[in-house]
C-alpha cells in the first residue's frame, strides 16, 4: 500500500472512531476572548464585588466582537425604566447563521400537526435543541446574573469537546438579568451600605417599579414588559426543550436545590414532561457532586404544583421548566453558618440529615456570593452538557410531546372551549384572548352563529379554542376549572392542610370575569377562522339628540372616562335605572366629536347615542394617596399603583410623613391601604422581628404608629374615605373601632381553608360601588383575608353590605374547607365614619393587576 493511501485509511478511521466518541479530538485554539476578571476587574462572585448591569451589557457587547460569530447579543426592548432587556444567544457560527431555518425546524417539532412522521426524523436530525435559562427575576437573589458573564466567557474561551459538542447541538440563549431595573437597584443600595452596619441588607422597597418578588407571577397574565419580552422569546418564537429559572432560598439549609419538584403533581403534563425534568435535575446533581460541592438537594422544597410563573407553567407547555435554588449570603457579604444553624423541614427534607436525595451535607461555616455563582454555573452547564450529548433525543421526545397532548385534548373532555361573544364586558373578553395568543395559544373565531348539539346558541364572532393542540394543558388551567389536590401530599400526618406554593388555581378566565363554556365535543361549526393577530377592538362614537352614553359595565370605560376628565370635559353618571341606561352608565351631553372619536379609538369604548335627557350629577374625580411603606415594600401596592397609571387615575404616593403631616384632607379625599398586615402598616413589631427591623437604616424603618393611626382617624372623620384592601381591612376594624368582626379569626386550618381560590359572591349591583358589576361574580380570595359579621349595634344603619358570599357552593376554583365560614358572609362593606366612610374589600379584588372582574369595585371609589 502506498504511504498516501495508509495515511488516508488512518485518517478516514480517527475521523470515525471520533465520531462515535472512542476518541477525542484535540482541544481547538479558540480565539482571544476578554476574560470577566479583567473586563470587570475582579473575580465575578468576590466577596463585596458586584457587577453593575451597565457594565454587563458593556461586557456582553465585547464578547459578541470577540466571538468569532458564535454569541449574538439582542436587545428586546426598554425595560420597565428603561434599560435594555437582552437576550444573548450562544452556539456554533454556523448554527447562529442560520438561526432563522433552526428556528422554522424547532416550530414543527414543537407543533407537529400535518407533519408526517419520516419528515419528523428529518428535522430531529437537522435542528438544534434549544435551551433557554434566565437569571435573578429576583433581583436580590443576585447569583444568577453575576454568574452570567462567565458562563457565556466559558462557552467562548473553552476549546475542549464538551464545549465544542454544546456550540455544535444546543442554541443557548441567556436572559443575563430578568429583572435589569432591579439588578441597578440592588446594585446600587448594596454599594451604598458597603462598609456600614447595614453591609448586605435588603434593599427597602421593592426591587422592580412596580411588583417586586411578583414578576415571577406574572407570566401567564404578561401584564409586565419583560414578562411580555420573556412569553415572546420562549413561548411563541421559540419553544426550548428545557428552562432553567436561577433562584436563590434560605440561607440555613440545603445550598443548592435542583430538579425534580417535590410532590404533589400538577396533572395535565405530558409524562415525558416530569421524566425529563428528573433527568436534567440528576446530571446537574451529578456534576455538582463530582465538582466536589456538597449540600445538593434534589426533589424537595418546590412541588410540583406551583403558581403559573415560567418555571412552574412551561410544563405545560412542553418545556421541561425548572429552577435552581441557592442558600443566600448577604448580597455580596459573606455569612457565616454554624452547624446547628443548618435546618431540614418542608417538602422532602425533614431533618438535615443525609439522604438519597441529599447525599452530602455540606457542614457549614463561611458561605460567599463565589460559591453561589459557582454552584449555579455548574447547574446551567450540565443542562446545556445532557442537551448536547443527547440532542437527538431531546428532539424526538419534543415531538412525541407536543404529538401525545393534542392526542389527549382531541380524546378527552373537554373537548374545546367557547369564549361567548357576547359578554359582560366584551372589552375585557378581547383583552383574554389576546392574552390566550401571548401564550403561543391557538384561538378560533367563527365567522356565524351556531347552535351546540346541547341547544346553547352563540352569535357570530364566538371564539373557540380547542383542546386539539399542543399546548392544551395551559389552555386547560387558563379556561378550565381547577380543583387543588386534597390527598396525602397536601396535608399533614394531623390531618392540617398543606399550603400550596402561592395560589391553589390560576384561572384565568375566573380571575378576568369572562364567561367561557367548556364543550366534551368539538364545536360543530364550519369556516373557523383562526386568530392570527392580537385583537384591537376601535370604539365608535354617535351622537343622539342629548349627546353619548358608554356602558359601566366596561372597565375600559374608566381610561375613556380619565381621558375625557383630564381634557375638562363634563360626564355625569346616572344613578337609577331610566332611558334605557343601567345605574352607573356614564352620559356625554357636549364634547369635541374628534376627541371622542380619538377616545374610543384608544380605549375601544362605544360613545352611544344618546336621544333623550337623563338625571344624572357631574362625576367628580377624587384625589387619591395610595400609603407606601419600606421594609422591602408591599408588592399589593406597586401592583396598585401599576393599575392606577393603566386606567389614568392620578393619585399621590403618601409616605408615613405624609400622612403624619396636618393638613391631609386639603391633599387627599381618599386613601387607599394596599393589602397589608395591621404589623406592617403600624410599625407594630412582634419581638422575633425586631431584630430584623433594625437591620435598615433608621430613614427606612417605616410604619404609622400611633401618630400616624390617629392621622388617619382624624382625616377619616372630617370627610375623607379609607380604602382597605385584602388583610389591611383588619386595621380599619382594629384601629379604628369598626362595628364589624373578622369571621375567619381564630379557625384552625381544619376549620377553615381558602388558598388563593376563586369563590361565588353575590353583588348589589345598585349600590354605587357596584355599578357595573353583575349580580353575580366571583371573587379572588387569599388565605388570611377576612370576612366580615356586621355586629349588633346603636348605629347599624351606618353599615351597608355592597358584596356577600354565596349561601352555598362557594368554591369555583381552587382549595376550601369549611363552607360554613363564609357562606352569607359580608365580603365587601362601606361604613360612614363620622363625615367620611370606610370601604373595607376582604378579598383581593385588584390582585395583581389579574382580576379585571372585581376592578371596578376599586374603580368606582375613586369617583363621585
Amino acid at each position: 500500500m502506498k504511504r498516501t493511501s495508509r495515511r488516508f485509511v488512518v485518517a478516514a478511521m480517527a475521523a470515525l472512531l471520533i465520531g462515535h466518541g472512542w476518541l477525542s479530538r484535540p482541544a481547538l485554539a479558540a480565539p482571544r476572548v476578554t476574560s470577566p476578571e479583567s473586563f470587570f476587574g475582579f473575580q465575578l462572585g468576590s466577596d463585596r464585588k458586584m457587577a453593575r448591569w451597565d457594565k454587563i451589557v458593556e461586557y456582553f457587547g465585547v464578547l459578541e466582537k470577540e466571538s468569532a460569530g458564535r454569541l449574538k447579543v439582542v436587545n428586546m426592548g426598554p425595560s420597565t425604566m428603561g434599560n435594555p432587556f437582552l437576550v444573548v444567544a450562544i452556539s456554533s457560527a454556523g448554527n447562529l447563521s442560520r438561526l432563522e431555518r433552526l428556528r422554522e425546524v424547532n416550530a414543527r417539532l414543537s407543533d407537529p400537526r400535518g407533519v408526517p412522521e419520516p419528515e419528523i426524523h428529518k428535522l430531529a436530525g437537522e435542528g438544534r435543541a434549544v435551551i433557554i435559562q434566565s437569571m435573578s427575576l429576583h433581583a436580590s437573589e443576585i447569583g444568577g446574573t453575576q454568574m452570567a458573564p462567565e458562563l457565556a466567557y466559558d462557552l467562548l474561551a473553552r476549546g475542549d469537546d464538551e464545549t465544542r459538542r454544546i456550540l455544535d447541538n444546543v442554541i443557548f440563549f441567556m436572559v443575563p438579568s430578568f429583572n435589569p431595573d432591579g439588578e441597578i437597584m440592588v446594585t446600587d443600595w448594596y454599594n451604598k451600605t458597603l462598609g456600614t452596619e447595614y453591609e448586605g441588607c435588603s434593599l427597602p422597597w421593592l426591587f422592580h417599579k412596580y411588583v417586586g418578588h411578583d414578576n415571577n407571577r406574572d407570566a401567564f397574565q404578561t401584564n409586565m414588559v419583560e414578562s411580555q419580552y420573556m412569553a415572546k422569546l420562549m413561548l411563541r418564537d421559540w419553544v426550548p426543550q428545557a428552562y432553567v429559572d436561577h433562584h436563590h432560598q434560605y440561607s440555613y439549609g440545603a445550598r443548592i436545590y435542583l430538579p425534580p419538584y417535590s410532590e404533589p403533581i400538577r396533572p395535565f403534563a405530558d409524562p415525558l414532561l416530569w421524566r425529563e425534568m428528573s433527568w436534567y435535575g440528576a446530571h446537574m446533581a451529578y456534576k455538582e457532586e463530582e465538582a466536589g460541592k456538597s449540600g445538593v438537594l434534589n426533589m424537595a422544597s418546590y412541588p410540583g404544583w406551583g403558581h403559573f410563573g415560567f418555571h412552574w407553567m412551561t410544563p405545560f407547555h412542553n418545556i421541561a421548566g425548572m429552577l435552581t435554588e441557592s442558600a443566600h449570603a448577604k448580597m455580596a457579604t459573606p455569612i457565616y453558618v454554624h452547624p446547628d444553624q443548618l435546618k431540614g423541614g418542608g417538602r422532602g427534607l425533614p431533618t438535615y440529615d443525609a439522604q438519597t436525595t441529599f447525599p452530602n451535607p455540606w457542614p457549614g461555616g463561611w458561605w460567599r456570593l463565589r460559591d453561589i455563582v459557582e454552584r449555579q454555573k455548574i447547574a446551567a452547564w450540565a443542562v446545556l452538557d445532557l442537551a448536547a450529548r443527547n440532542k437527538d433525543t431531546v428532539l424526538w421526545n419534543a415531538y412525541l410531546k407536543a404529538k401525545h397532548q393534542t392526542e389527549r385534548g382531541a380524546a378527552g373532555k373537554p373537548a374545546a372551549y367557547v369564549i361567548p361573544a357576547t359578554q359582560h364586558d366584551p372589552l375585557t373578553a378581547a383583552l383574554m384572548v389576546n392574552k390566550l395568543l401571548g401564550q403561543g395559544i391557538e384561538v378560533h373565531q367563527a365567522p356565524r352563529g351556531f347552535t351546540t348539539s346541547g341547544g346553547t346558541t352563540y352569535p357570530a364572532g364566538s371564539w373557540v379554542v380547542s383542546m386539539a393542540q399542543p399546548k392544551m394543558g395551559v389552555v386547560r388551567y387558563l379556561l378550565g376549572r381547577t380543583f387543588y389536590p386534597d390527598n396525602y401530599w397536601t396535608r399533614t400526618r394531623d390531618g392540617s392542610p398543606l399550603s400550596p406554593y402561592d395560589l391553589a388555581t390560576d384561572t384565568m378566565f375566573e380571575f378576568m370575569g369572562v364567561r367561557v363554556d367548556p364543550f366534551d365535543e368539538a364545536v360543530p361549526v364550519a369556516g373557523l377562522t383562526k386568530v392570527s393577530a392580537p385583537l384591537d377592538p376601535a370604539g365608535t362614537a354617535t351622537r343622539g339628540h342629548a349627546g353619548y352614553v358608554f356602558d359601566s359595565r366596561l372597565n375600559d370605560s374608566f381610561k375613556a372616562l380619565n381621558q375625557l376628565l383630564a381634557q375638562g370635559v363634563k360626564v355625569r353618571r346616572v344613578a337609577a335605572a331610566q332611558a334605557g341606561l343601567r345605574p352607573g352608565d356614564f352620559v356625554v351631553s357636549e364634547a369635541p366629536q374628534d376627541l371622542l372619536v380619538a377616545v374610543a379609538r384608544r380605549t375601544g369604548v362605544d360613545f352611544r347615542p344618546l336621544e333623550q335627557s337623563v338625571d344624572a350629577p357631574e362625576v367628580r374625580r377624587l384625589r387619591v394617596g395610595v400609603y407606601q411603606r419600606y421594609r422591602g415594600g408591599s408588592t399589593d401596592e406597586g401592583w396598585t399603583r401599576w393599575l392606577l397609571e393603566q386606567f389614568g387615575f392620578p393619585y399621590t404616593t403618601l409616605f408615613d410623613a405624609d400622612i403624619k403631616k396636618p393638613g391631609l384632607n386639603e391633599r387627599c379625599d381618599l386613601v387607599i391601604l394596599p393589602n397589608d398586615s395591621v404589623a406592617s402598616i403600624t410599625g407594630e413589631r412582634r419581638a422575633k422581628e425586631t431584630a430584623a427591623e433594625e437591620d435598615w437604616p433608621s430613614e427606612y424603618r417605616s410604619g404609622l404608629g400611633s401618630e400616624g393611626v390617629a392621622a388617619l382617624k382624624s382625616f377619616v372623620q372630617k370627610g375623607g374615605t379609607l380604602v382597605t384592601l385584602g388583610d389591611a381591612s383588619r386595621f380599619a376594624i382594629e384601629k379604628l373601632g369598626l362595628s364589624l368582626r373578622d369571621v375567619t379569626a381564630g379557625k384552625s386550618s381544619t376549620e377553615f381553608w381558602c388558598p388563593g381560590s376563586t369563590l361565588r359572591v353575590n353583588v348589589d349591583s345598585k349600590h354605587p360601588l357596584a355599578y357595573g358589576m353583575p349580580a353575580e361574580a366571583i371573587a379572588t380570595y387569599l388565605g388570611g383575608n377576612p370576612a366580615f359579621e356586621i355586629l349588633p349595634g346603636l348605629h347599624s344603619e351606618r353599615y351597608e353590605t355592597v358584596i356577600r358570599y354565596a349561601g352555598s357552593d362557594l368554591l369555583r376554583s381552587g382549595w376550601l374547607i369549611g363552607e360554613r365560614t363564609l357562606a352569607g358572609k359580608a365580603a365587601m362593606v362601606q361604613a360612614r365614619y363620622g363625615l367620611g366612610s370606610v370601604i373595607v374589600i376582604g378579598f383581593r379584588a385588584q390582585h395583581r393587576a389579574q382580576t379585571y372582574g372585581t376592578f371596578k369595585l376599586l374603580f368606582n371609589a375613586l369617583v363621585r
